[in-house]
């Protein structure tokens, strides 16, 4: 591991775990983030972007150099807890995840806790999803993707297409993807202090916001409560002093159980969703490399 590994994490520890835990509503995290995403997350040179309309969503689309002309295009879901986040904070890392595939990044816009409580988020997804294949999109010439909570709407979007029978993306991945709102793994336990960014305290006062008294069993907010049999490949990465690691091993070993291609990456002590770190962590760019190979290597991409 590289030395700006090792300074990010202490950064991390000192000033983002500590600004998370003492937050009382989510506004400063949503003021920090669009700040830093501003100052520190770069597409790559040349990106265009606009915002659409699809169903009853707004979003995003980033279209890198490789992805000009390009009928493929990356889904993406970002996360921040459901509660803040947006695409334009990880708009840079779509883009620089499609100039990889060769394809546009559509980043959709939805609901955002407390003041859009649960259902909006996955409605607002679905929505965007809908309205991306009623533009005449091929659902396999798509590829779904989320970080964090956004992972958990990724996967519970597939939930959803499969449960209903839906035409199905090319794949699915998600970067640290949040699987079980009842927080029931023991790396929540085990990695309290080992995390560089999430406090687990915090965890559960942001999905009390976000499912304002509904149950957390829905599998398209808990998709370990899902079923994925015969769903597209899937690719997940997390770090293993992460408090979210057993969400991604359990969501794994759920998927392979249902006979899923399924593919774990796990690596040691990087920080949560560190491909978001792309301008800075060489780790994170190559992890983009990785996840745009494997990618690539999907029938029709």
């Amino acid at each position: 591991m590289t030395l700006r590994r090792r300074l990010l994490n202490r950064w991390l520890r000192l000033v983002e775990k500590p600004r998370i835990a003492r937050a009382k509503t989510p506004d400063p995290l949503r003021r920090a983030l669009e700040l830093q995403a501003r100052l520190f997350f770069h597409a790559p040179r040349g990106t265009q972007q606009q915002w659409i309309t699809l169903g009853t969503a707004d979003a995003l689309e980033m279209t890198p150099p490789a992805g000009q002309n390009s009928a493929k295009v990356l889904f993406y879901i970002h996360g921040g807890g459901f509660t803040f986040g947006s695409p334009a904070t990880h708009a840079a890392l779509a883009a620089q995840l499609a100039q990889r595939i060769g394809a546009r990044a559509v980043l959709p816009r939805y609901g955002l806790a407390p003041e859009a409580p649960y259902p909006a988020a996955p409605n607002d997804v679905r929505s965007a999803w809908e309205g991306l294949l009623a533009q005449g999109i091929k659902a396999s010439d798509i590829v779904v993707g989320g970080d964090s909570a956004g992972g958990a709407l990724a996967f519970g979007l597939l939930h959803h297409l499969l449960r209903t029978k839906s035409a199905l993306p090319a794949a699915v991945f998600g970067f640290s993807p949040l699987a079980d709102l009842s927080y029931s793994g023991d790396s929540f336990r085990e990695n309290v202090q080992a995390d560089a960014v999430l406090p687990a305290a915090s965890a559960s006062v942001l999905s009390d916001m976000f499912l304002g008294g509904a149950p957390c069993e829905d599998p398209c907010v808990s998709p370990l409560l899902g079923s994925f049999e015969g769903a597209p490949p899937i690719w997940i990465t997390v770090g293993d002093t992460e408090i979210l690691r057993d969400d991604a091993r359990r969501l794994t070993k759920l998927c392979e159980g249902q006979g899923c291609q399924t593919t774990l990456v796990e690596v040691h002590d990087l920080p949560h969703v560190w491909p978001i770190f792309h301008n800075i962590l060489p780790e994170a760019r190559q992890t983009l490399d990785q996840l745009g190979a494997w990618i690539r290597r999907q029938p029709g991409w």
